[in-house]
């Protein structure tokens, strides 16, 4: 089949057939329309698609509550009470931290709020927190409780930055000349959801520390879609969610670091069940002694069977690697690209991720001109020509090709449905 790209649907199948990716790996939901039996996902940075080995591996956790019932903290085939210590190695190889540096729990705002408990500590002097103005709504959110927790005004405290006018991403240098000496605490997303901008982590770290400001990064959109090395870039803390690039469904839990050379600190810290070692946790003394580890920033028992698709999910990044996930990604990422410039030039579509490479992840941002808003553009992709994409209102279309299970023919359909949708410029 042709349509409006030069590149035909028999050339995308081909450059499946030799690099097919993991797609048989995962479920694919059925298409609501258009003429192929299965979506073209592009959503994954919203929501990630399911592994196969998730159903079967939660049911053998189920099985082991139904079996022993509370003796399946020690005897379940994989037991409860360290459960949690399966998820760290994996979870750490994927983020370039130390097994003692990384902790499985929680959702992504409650660990970052938890974090700053120890890595937001104002003075009069040096109280501001920087984020970016596109930060996604609940870092917003977060930073603003934290400094009115504090005594702060939030509209005084929180420095978001802006592009410069007429761009549509940060530069690393407007956001280095930000940190001012009042800055306590820097705290911004690895790839930015909106634009997908991947930004200069080990830079910007290096001259928050430069400044004597706390470096923290909310990963949401980076973990499970560039390599990190957390420990390495000297990175103070971080968070992540699992449920986008790192399809363990949706709410599952997060994750959290905490570079070595805080973790024999006497930093503060909310506790609770989980934060003492657990060599010592029956003994059921009042006073906790928690470990040189993150783990010390858990409070509570963890989930066990919300452990267990993130589970499933971090061993299949160990078994792929996230390296040979990254080459997929720029060479499906780059292909997407092509067949967009193709349209893009005579439609009100305009490119808003950086097209450098080493500047984005695994998703394209599009800016939608025009009377219909993203929302309405993203339904008619989904009922009419089974593309999901993900809108954020009011004009802006994300698509990301995951490397894990996206196809070229998946970029191919899509472009070749906006192609049809998006009316071309008068």
């Amino acid at each position: 089949m042709t349509g409006p790209v030069t590149v035909t649907e028999a050339e995308a199948l081909k450059l499946d057939a030799g690099d097919p990716g993991h797609r048989d790996l995962f479920d694919i939901p059925p298409a609501d329309g258009g003429s192929y039996p299965e979506v073209a996902y592009f959503a994954g940075n919203s929501l990630g698609l399911r592994p196969k080995a998730t159903r079967v591996e939660l049911l053998e956790d189920l099985d082991s509550w139904a079996a022993l019932g509370v003796e399946g903290h020690l005897d379940a085939t994989r037991p409860w009470l360290p459960y949690h210590e399966l998820l760290t190695g994996p979870a750490s190889r994927l983020i370039g931290a130390l097994p003692s540096e990384t902790v499985v729990m929680n959702s992504l705002t409650v660990n970052l709020h938890l974090l700053m408990v120890s890595f937001y500590r104002p003075t009069a002097e040096r109280f501001r927190i920087v984020i970016e103005d596109s930060a996604f709504p609940s870092d917003s959110y977060a930073v603003r409780s934290q400094a009115r927790f504090h005594g702060f005004s939030p509209a005084e405290a929180v420095v978001r930055l802006k592009p410069r006018p007429g761009e549509d991403v940060l530069r690393t240098a407007d956001v280095v000349e930000q940190l001012a000496p009042d800055v306590a605490l820097v705290l911004l997303g690895g790839v930015n959801y909106l634009t997908g901008e991947l930004m200069d982590i080990p830079a910007i770290t290096a001259a928050g520390h430069a400044a004597g400001a706390v470096v923290g990064w909310d990963l949401a959109h980076a973990a499970g879609n560039v390599p990190l090395s957390l420990h390495d870039w000297d990175v103070d803390f971080a968070a992540w969610c699992s449920y986008k690039y790192l399809n363990s469904g949706p709410g599952a839990l997060a994750g959290a670091f905490v570079h070595e050379r805080h973790l024999g600190e006497d930093l503060q810290r909310f506790e609770g069940w989980w934060s003492t070692d657990a060599t010592s946790r029956f003994e059921m003394a009042p006073e906790s002694r928690p470990p040189a580890t993150a783990d010390a920033w858990q409070v509570s028992n963890p989930p066990i069977f919300s452990m267990s698709p993130v589970r499933t999910s971090l061993e299949l990044f160990d078994k792929v690697g996230i390296g040979v996930l990254r080459e997929r990604s720029v060479q499906l990422t780059a292909y997407l690209e092509r067949l967009l410039a193709e349209i893009t030039p005579a439609r009100p579509l305009q490119l808003i991720t950086p097209s450098d490479p080493a500047r984005r992840g695994a998703q394209l941002s599009l800016r939608i001109g025009g009377a219909r808003t993203a929302g309405e553009l993203a339904k008619v992709l989904r009922y009419e020509f089974g593309v999901i994409a993900d809108a954020r209102e009011p004009d802006v279309l994300r698509l990301a090709p995951v490397p894990l299970y996206s196809q070229y023919h998946d970029c191919w359909r899509a472009v070749q449905a906006l192609a049809e949708v998006v009316p071309e410029n008068e």
